[in-house]
């Protein structure tokens, strides 16, 4: 484990059953959550509470998450079987934990975290709603957008309501570390939060790129990824899920040459042009296939706002979905960056 690391964390029942099976066995999750403060030092940043599972970005400035864990299921379970009159195993083998970068990435999977409660036929959220939203073949209805986050708002067992300013924040949750990359002035960050959160809800996430996050291994640059593969190679990394495919994403100075390529210009030429496709291009790239937030987005292509940034990238999808023109720029770029 890493000092001072960030991860994603997440278990499932075994056999996919329910871990909570009343309002009172979420609570008490909580209340062991909150522990893991005062007895392992843990950070807990955001987190979300599902039938069957959980999900959780934690921090651990003492390299202990292995034991914090340990003790936070053992004592969960023991409690859960005491109550419930049952004997066994409660979760599905041991915990997942992804490494995280750093807040940056975090940042990024707080969304996968807090959207998950409402990822639900119902409310067209499902993996086949999702990849038709987000490819463009449906459009949710403004009374679906609302719907959707009236749930969210509503919905008690995840962090959200803290970020988004609905709720305070317990004692135990830190959401200031996760708010900064929303907006750079903080009376701002829990309305571009929320923002955020409609746009993703609008807009339709794709499954595949959820599930990427969800099964990674590394979570941040390249150059993250080499260390924590070396990590893997020189010592054990209990926990850490998947070690054999290390997660690659993209460096920024590579993206750079290939849509220089595509242009046939240099990157100077046009990376203040904003609305050039070459610097659409890039944003798109950077926030797609880097990974990079909005806000680390638009510093790269020479300190454009937030709202800038967002409002590029989204218009730039617009036009991919009826320009052919425009759809073949982000093929051809996908090729050759994953050649």
């Amino acid at each position: 484990m890493i000092a001072d690391g960030w991860y994603h964390v997440f278990a499932r029942g075994t056999e996919k059953r329910p871990i909570f099976l009343t309002m009172r066995d979420r609570a008490r999750l909580l209340e062991l959550l909150a522990k893991l403060s005062d007895r392992y030092r843990v950070r807990v940043h955001a987190y979300a509470l599902m039938d069957n599972h959980y999900h959780a970005l934690l921090q651990t400035p003492e390299a202990n998450l292995s034991a914090a864990m340990q003790w936070f299921h053992g004592s969960y379970a023991a409690w859960f079987n005491a109550k419930h009159e049952r004997v066994g195993p409660l979760f599905q083998g041991r915990f997942r934990a992804i490494p995280l970068e750093n807040a940056s990435w975090a940042f990024l999977l707080s969304f996968y975290v807090h959207l998950n409660p409402i990822r639900v036929r119902g409310l067209g959220l499902d993996s086949e709603g999702r990849v038709a939203e987000a490819r463009g073949w449906r459009t949710p209805t403004v009374e679906q957008v609302t719907e959707r986050l009236a749930r969210l708002r509503a919905y008690r067992w995840s962090s959200y309501r803290a970020y988004a300013g609905y709720a305070s924040a317990p004692p135990w949750l830190e959401t200031a570390s996760l708010l900064e990359p929303a907006h750079r002035i903080p009376e701002r960050r829990r309305t571009a939060y929320r923002k955020e959160a409609r746009w993703l809800l609008a807009q339709g996430v794709d499954p595949a790129r959820a599930e990427r996050l969800r099964d990674a291994v590394a979570i941040g640059s390249a150059a993250f990824a080499l260390r924590m593969r070396r990590a893997t190679l020189g010592q054990p990394m209990d926990g850490i899920s998947g070690q054999r495919e290390l997660r690659r994403r993209l460096p920024v100075a590579e993206l750079r040459r290939a849509v220089e390529a595509l242009m046939e210009e240099p990157w100077e030429a046009f990376r203040r042009r904003y609305g050039h496709p070459g610097c659409a291009l890039f944003l798109w790239g950077a926030r797609h296939l880097c990974g990079l937030t909005l806000r680390e987005a638009g510093k790269q292509a020479g300190g454009m706002p937030v709202s800038t940034t967002s409002t590029a990238i989204r218009r730039f999808e617009s036009r991919a979905d009826s320009s052919p023109a425009t759809r073949s720029l982000i093929d051809r770029l996908t090729q050759m960056t994953n050649e």
